[in-house]
Formats: C-alpha cells, sequence, structure tokens
C-alpha cells in the first residue's frame, strides 16, 4: 500500500498502527500522475535580479566544494547512540545530466539571491557551490520528550517510530532550514526529507539494492519541490517521489517507512517517551534560529498572488477538484487511490474500501489531520463512528485514538504494551507482491494545486471522497 495523490501533510503508519497515507500537493512524479511532462514549465521561473528569495538564505557556510570539510557535529549532551550513525560524505562526483526522466529545464536551482537557474543554464562552479548550502544533518543527535519543551502544541513535527517502537520526532521548524536527516536507526539506514515550499515530510529507506546512500541538497527544486543528490553517484532525486530523475540512477526508487506529520501536543500524546532531534547538531546554526517558522504565511502569499508560484509548477498536471492549499490524505492501494480532505470530511470516520481493501478514515477536519487504518482484528472487521467527541467501533463500543490504538473498552490496549493484534488497528504491508504499492509514496506538499486527482476510480485513476 503506498500513496500517489497530493496535498498537504504526510499523516502516515504511527509505529504498525496506521496505513500509511499522505497528503501532499503539486510535487508530483511523472509515474505517479500518468501524464507526460511537456518540455518546458507551464509557470514561468521566478526573475532574476532583485527580490527575496522564497527558500531559506544558509545560516551558516557551507562546505567548499571538493574540500570534503563538512565538520563532525561537536558532542553534546543528548542521547548517547548504540548503533553507528552516517558519516560526514566527500562530495559527490559531477552529476550525468545525459541520463534523465524528465526535462533538464524544469529543475530550477534557488541561487539565494532573488534569482533562479535552470539546470542546463547552471555551471559546474554553480552547482558546486550550491550543493548543501541548505546544511543536512548526517550524524544527528536526539534528546528526551523534555527536548521539545521548546516546541508549541500546535507545532508540527514529522513523526517516525522504529521497528522496536521507540518514536521519533522531526521538529518542522528545525526541518525549515536543513531538510533532510540522514540516520540509522535499529539497523535501518533512512532519510528524513521535508520541502518547506511544498510542505512535504516524507521518510525513505537509504538502500537501493546492495548499497545504501547518502544525501545531500542541490538547492534546486523539481516542480517547486526540493531536489536531493546522493553522494555515491551525484544523482539527483526528486523528494516527494524518492524517485531519481537524472543521472546514473534514474528511474530508482527508494521505499518510503511509515511516518507521520501531526502536532507536537498530538505526537507527544502518542507517544510520550518520543525522542526529539536536537536543536544543537553541531551545524553553527544558533538554536534561536528554529524558534521562528519563515513559512507561515507562505501559503497565503500563494494564494493571495493569484496562485503564482516562486518556481514553475508544471499546470496541466494539476486538477481543480481542490483548493490549492486544500490538506488531502492520499491513499492507494496497488492501482487504486483515493484522497481525503479532513476539512471537508470533518470529524468523522469514514469506513471505506480501496481495491477491494477495507479502510477505515479517522478526520479531525477541526484540525486538518487524519490517519487510515486498516479495521481488520484478528479476523473481524470493524465499522466505526465518531460519537461525542470520540473515535467508537461499533461493535464493542471501545474507543479509540488517533493513533489507531484502543484506550478503552473490550479491546482497550494495555498502556505500555508492545502492539498486537487486538486492541491496535495494523496494516499488512506485504498486500501487494514485491511491496509495488509502497514504492509510490508520493510525500506530501501545502502549497501548489493538488495534482493527479482524477475523478474516477479505474485501475490507474483515483477519487477524492
Amino acid at each position: 500500500l503506498g500513496m500517489a495523490i497530493s496535498a498537504r501533510r504526510l499523516i502516515c503508519l504511527l509505529g504498525l498502527l496506521m496505513i500509511s497515507s499522505v497528503v501532499l500537493v503539486a510535487c508530483q512524479s511523472d509515474s505517479d500522475a500518468g501524464i507526460k511532462t511537456p518540455s518546458t514549465p507551464t509557470a514561468s521561473a521566478p526573475p532574476g535580479g532583485a527580490g527575496v528569495s522564497p527558500t531559506l538564505v544558509p545560516t551558516s557556510p557551507a562546505p567548499a566544494a571538493g574540500s570534503g570539510s563538512n565538520p563532525t557535529p561537536a558532542p553534546t549532551s543528548t542521547l548517547s547512540r548504540t548503533q553507528p550513525q552516517t558519516s560526514v560524505p566527500q562530495d559527490p562526483p559531477d552529476l550525468d545530466q545525459s541520463i534523465a526522466s524528465i526535462d533538464l529545464n524544469d529543475i530550477v536551482f534557488d541561487t539565494f539571491d532573488g534569482s533562479s537557474r535552470r539546470l542546463p543554464e547552471a555551471d559546474q562552479a554553480l552547482i558546486n557551490r550550491l550543493r548543501n548550502a541548505i546544511r543536512p544533518v548526517y550524524t544527528p543527535q536526539y534528546e528526551d520528550a523534555s527536548g521539545g519543551d521548546w516546541l508549541e502544541p500546535n507545532d508540527l513535527v514529522l513523526g517516525y517510530v522504529s521497528g522496536s517502537g521507540q518514536a521519533y520526532a522531526y521538529p518542522i521548524k528545525f526541518l525549515n532550514f536543513h531538510e533532510l536527516v540522514n540516520d540509522v536507526i535499529d539497523e535501518v539506514p533512512l532519510l528524513v526529507t521535508y520541502c518547506p515550499l511544498c510542505g512535504s515530510g516524507v521518510v525513505f529507506d537509504r538502500r537501493v539494492g546492495d548499497d545504501v546512500l547518502v544525501f545531500g541538497n542541490t538547492s534546486a527544486l523539481y516542480n517547486s519541490d526540493l531536489v536531493m543528490f546522493d553522494h555515491s553517484t551525484g544523482s539527483y532525486w526528486f523528494q516527494t517521489g524518492g524517485e531519481a530523475v537524472v543521472g546514473t540512477r534514474t528511474g530508482t526508487r527508494l521505499d518510503p517507512l511509515p511516518s507521520s506529520v501531526v502536532t507536537w501536543d498530538q505526537w507527544l500524546a502518542l507517544h510520550p517517551e518520543t525522542n526529539v532531534l536536537s536543536l544543537e547538531q553541531g551545524l553553527g546554526t544558533p538554536p534561536s534560529t528554529y524558534l521562528r517558522d519563515p513559512f507561515s504565511t507562505y501559503a497565503d502569499s500563494v494564494e493571495e498572488g493569484g496562485n503564482r508560484f516562486p518556481f514553475p509548477v508544471d499546470t496541466d498536471r494539476v486538477s481543480d477538484s481542490l483548493r490549492m492549499v486544500e490538506i488531502v490524505v492520499a491513499v492507494a492501494i496497488g492501482d487504486h487511490e483515493r484522497a481525503y480532505p479532513p476539512t471537508r470530511i470533518g470529524n468523522t470516520a469514514v469506513n471505506d474500501q480501496i481495491g477491494g481493501e477495507p479502510i477505515v478514515v479517522f478526520s479531525r477536519g477541526t484540525r486538518q489531520v487524519a490517519t487510515v487504518f486498516s479495521p481488520v482484528i484478528e479476523n473481524r472487521q470493524l465499522e466505526f463512528a465518531y460519537i461525542d467527541g470520540k473515535f467508537r467501533d461499533l461493535q464493542t463500543d471501545s474507543v479509540w485514538n488517533l493513533g489507531g490504538v484502543a484506550t478503552s473498552g473490550e479491546l482497550e490496549h494495555p498502556a505500555g504494551a508492545a502492539p498486537e493484534p487486538a486492541g491496535v488497528l495494523v496494516l499488512d504491508f506485504d498486500i501487494q507482491s514485491e511491496r509495488r504499492g509502497v514504492r509510490r509514496v508520493a510525500g506530501c506538499s501545502k502549497y501548489d494545486r493538488v495534482a493527479a486527482i482524477r475523478n474516477n476510480d479505474s485501475d490507474t485513476g483515483g477519487d477524492t471522497w
């Protein structure tokens, strides 16, 4: 099972609890959308000259290209690690632009001076200068839940739960400035990604075949979404699709891992023992920098500007079914896709089927959040409703939280117990052979139009609930 539509936030599996679901808006790969990208972007690139870059000017100097001098983070008082972390890599080889699945003109560099440069127009010196200008995290440090005391209750975090059940929170206010975190958790090499312009948060497995890739930031965008590079080949990767689009790895996809973007208070309530990415990463950025959110008004500015994007977006692949900044949770099972807009659905439970598989959507429209689960518990399919401010199953009247755990009633899940069939809504990710569906997570995006939402339920289409 995987995602392939779009909207604002990624709401995925919390631990072993939820069906992966996604929120995405306009950052859609060609294979996901099923629509050919035109030879030139429909929207023009931002004009050169004076102005304010829509992305962030680096908060600390990036290392000189070719120097391999990325500093190792200084020791902090954060949690100790019991497994190897990602070492700081050397610079990648030059990009092989002769291999690509998209038009190279659709990749646009933000030069951080109010201007932009398309990939074919960028010389190697500029590419080197912009590489990792937005500093990724290669050796992340964490703190316990108290390390999130600086966060407001409604601040967003990108949450991940490891195979052992340990929760990790990555504050969006931090990711606004760094966008990529390479890590190894429970022996899984993973990549935490976030694009502020798309509002898209996705966690990927960094393993491709026998290789473990390490990723950096190109400072370029494709359809107004972050473009990453891998250090081993220099190939360019489209963030929300987790797909290499230029270079020798073109066509390769990363496997997405279950994750969610929710408010800090929601995540803390579900995972009180969570770890939190520390503000002290040895990158030279003052912790006070992360207290502000420079993208908090970005959605309004796009809409008030007549839906004009700061970077090119292929509007031919955009549907008018939803508002520009509509939040949706999108679910794809096999070739069947469907999008659920929480603000339209409201506070409710939606019992549905996609591709013959039953699902349930827990929607909190007032908070613009929804989560999706398999409603089958011990071979019994439950039906849910939202009654008196609580999610309840109609078979046992048990009360369930937004994380898919029964908190009271016949199916109550014991506090602190490991996930087990009774009391926890689970989806087996091996529903599709060769993890076909899982490889189709697109990610999320909040400020561009919803892409590739097709109003049908055919084998290659999707619809809006």
